[in-house]
C-alpha cells in the first residue's frame, strides 16, 4: 500500500509546490507561438504568487512577449507578488487601464510598497487610479519615514466601540460592504480613537451575543508606533506570536494595522539582507539583475578585500627568509589560514544572527564571548592533534608538527573571538554588523594565522 504522504517519484520534495516541468514547457510553447488563449487556459488555475514567480524567471525578451499576451489578466494579487527588482519594468509594459484596475484591487499597504520607490510622475499616475479615500490613506502612509511601521501598515482596520456586545459587532460585520478581504481582529477603540484591545474573529463567533466585547479581548494585544522601524515590528511579531497589531500615531490614535504576512515579509527581507551583506554582494542583489548591475554591486567589496588581503602579503614578506629556508612552510601556510577563516565565519554567522534576533545583547555578551573562546580552544586542540601528528609523520620533523599544532590553536582562538567581538563592536558603534564583519574577521584570521605559523617556525625551526 502506497504511503499517501510520500511525494510522487517524479518530483522532489523541494519542488512539490512549484509548477510541473511539463506545464512550464507548455507555457513556453504558448508564449513562443503567441497563443494567448492557450496561455490563459494554462495559467487560469495557478495562484497569483506562482504567476509572479513565472514572470520573474523569464528572460527580458520572453517576459515582454508574455506580458503582451497576458496583460489583461494581470491583477493586484499578481502585481503585488512580483519582485520589486523588475516590478517597475513590468508596470511600464502594461496598459495603463490594466495597472489602474490592479491597483484598485490592492490593500493600501501593497499600494505603498508599489509606489514608494517610484519617481514622482509615475507615483502620481498610480495614485490617480485610486478613489479619494484610498489615495488619502496611501499618501498618509507615504508621509511616514521609509522603513517605518507607518509604511508597512494598511489603513483598512475593522474597529468597534469598547461598549459594544458580540451581537452588535456581528450585526455590524454582516451589514458592512467595505470590510477588508482578510482580517483577524476587531480593534476596540474609545471615543478618541485610542485602541484599547482587540477580539479575534474566532472568539467573537464562539461567544453569546450578549457578551461584552471587552470581556473577550486577547492578552496578546500590543500597539506599535507608526514611527517604529520595520525591523522592530518584525521582532515584536515574532517574539509575541502576533497575528496583527494596531498602529498608532504620536497621540496614540489608531491609524492602521499591520498583519502577520507583512511582518514576516520584513523578517524575511532582514534575513536575506544579512546573508547578502555577510557575503559582500550588496543588499540590493537579485537573481534578476543583469551582469553590469551584479558586477557594480560586488566590485566595491572585492576592492576592499583586495586591500585587506595585502596585509597578509605584508606579513608573509616579513618571513621571506624563513620560507626560503624551509619550503614546506609555503605548502602548509594555507591550511592554518583557511581553517581559521572557516572557524571565524562559523562564529560570525552565529553572532550576527544573535544580534538580529536580539538573542545576543549586552546582558549575555560576556557569556557568549567566553563560550566562543572555549569552543575555539577546544577546536584548536582537536585540530592541532590531527595536524601536528600528520605534519610530523609526513615531513619527518616533530618540531614542524609542533609548530603546526601551536599555530592552529592560536588561529582557532583568534577566529572564534574575532567572529563574535567584531560584530559586537560594530553593533555598539551603531553600524550594521553584517556589513563589514566578514572582511574584518577574514583579515584577522589570515594575518594571525600566517604570523603565528611563520613566527613560531622562525623561533623553533631555524
Amino acid at each position: 500500500m502506497t504511503d499517501q504522504a510520500t511525494p510522487p517519484e517524479d518530483r522532489s520534495a523541494e519542488d512539490e509546490y512549484l509548477p510541473r516541468r511539463a506545464l512550464l514547457d507548455q507555457i513556453d510553447a504558448a508564449i513562443e507561438a503567441g497563443d494567448a488563449a492557450t496561455l490563459n487556459t494554462l495559467l487560469e488555475p495557478m495562484h497569483g504568487a506562482d504567476i509572479a514567480d513565472l514572470i520573474e524567471r523569464l528572460d527580458p525578451a520572453k517576459r515582454r512577449a508574455f506580458l503582451a499576451l497576458y496583460s489583461g489578466e494581470i491583477d493586484g494579487e499578481i502585481l503585488s507578488e512580483i519582485d520589486e527588482a523588475i516590478r517597475e519594468e513590468v508596470i511600464d509594459q502594461l496598459p495603463r487601464e490594466v495597472v489602474a484596475e490592479a491597483v484598485r484591487e490592492m490593500d493600501s499597504d501593497d499600494v505603498v510598497d508599489l509606489v514608494e520607490d517610484m519617481d514622482e510622475p509615475e507615483r502620481q499616475e498610480i495614485l490617480a487610479a485610486l478613489d479619494a479615500t484610498d489615495r488619502a490613506a496611501v499618501q498618509q502612509s507615504l508621509a511616514y519615514p521609509e522603513y517605518s511601521a507607518g509604511r508597512l501598515m494598511q489603513s483598512e482596520v475593522v474597529t468597534a466601540p469598547e461598549h459594544w456586545t458580540v451581537g452588535e459587532a456581528v450585526a455590524f460585520l454582516q451589514s458592512e460592504e467595505w470590510l477588508p478581504e482578510q482580517f483577524y481582529h476587531i480593534v476596540l477603540v474609545d471615543p478618541r480613537f485610542h485602541p484599547l484591545g482587540y477580539v479575534t474573529l474566532g472568539r467573537l463567533l464562539a461567544s453569546s451575543h450578549a457578551t461584552p466585547l471587552r470581556d473577550i479581548t486577547e492578552d496578546s494585544f500590543r500597539t506599535i508606533s507608526a514611527f517604529a522601524e520595520e525591523a522592530d515590528v518584525a521582532y515584536v511579531f515574532n517574539q509575541y506570536h502576533l497575528i496583527s497589531a494596531p498602529v498608532v500615531d504620536r497621540d496614540d490614535r489608531l491609524v492602521g494595522i499591520i498583519t502577520i504576512d507583512d511582518a514576516m515579509a520584513v523578517l524575511d527581507e532582514e534575513h536575506e539582507e544579512d546573508i547578502l551583506r555577510l557575503a559582500g554582494v550588496g543588499d540590493e542583489s537579485h537573481v534578476t539583475d543583469g551582469p553590469l548591475a551584479t558586477a557594480r554591486q560586488r566590485l566595491p567589496w572585492l576592492v576592499v578585500n583586495l586591500f585587506t588581503a595585502s596585509l597578509s602579503a605584508v606579513v608573509i614578506s616579513m618571513f621571506e627568509n624563513t620560507i626560503a629556508s624551509l619550503v614546506a612552510l609555503a605548502a602548509l601556510m594555507p591550511i592554518v589560514a583557511s581553517t581559521g577563516g572557516i572557524a571565524g565565519t562559523q562564529s560570525l554567522a552565529v553572532a550576527v544572527r544573535g544580534l538580529a534576533t536580539r538573542d545576543l545583547n549586552r546582558s549575555n555578551a560576556r557569556r557568549v564571548v567566553m563560550r566562543e573562546l572555549l569552543a575555539g580552544l577546544l577546536n584548536g586542540v582537536g585540530l592541532a592533534l590531527i595536524l601536528g601528528i600528520a605534519g610530523a609523520l609526513i615531513f619527518g620533523d616533530i618540531r614542524l608538527g609542533m609548530v603546526l599544532a601551536a599555530a592552529m590553536i592560536v588561529n582557532q582562538i583568534v577566529a572564534a573571538l574575532g567572529g563574535v567581538l567584531v560584530p559586537l563592536t560594530l553593533n555598539k558603534l551603531g553600524l550594521d554588523p553584517a556589513l563589514a564583519s566578514g572582511t574584518f574577521v577574514t583579515t584577522m584570521t589570515d594575518v594571525m594565522g600566517f604570523f603565528a605559523f611563520l613566527g613560531l617556525a622562525t623561533i623553533m625551526l631555524l
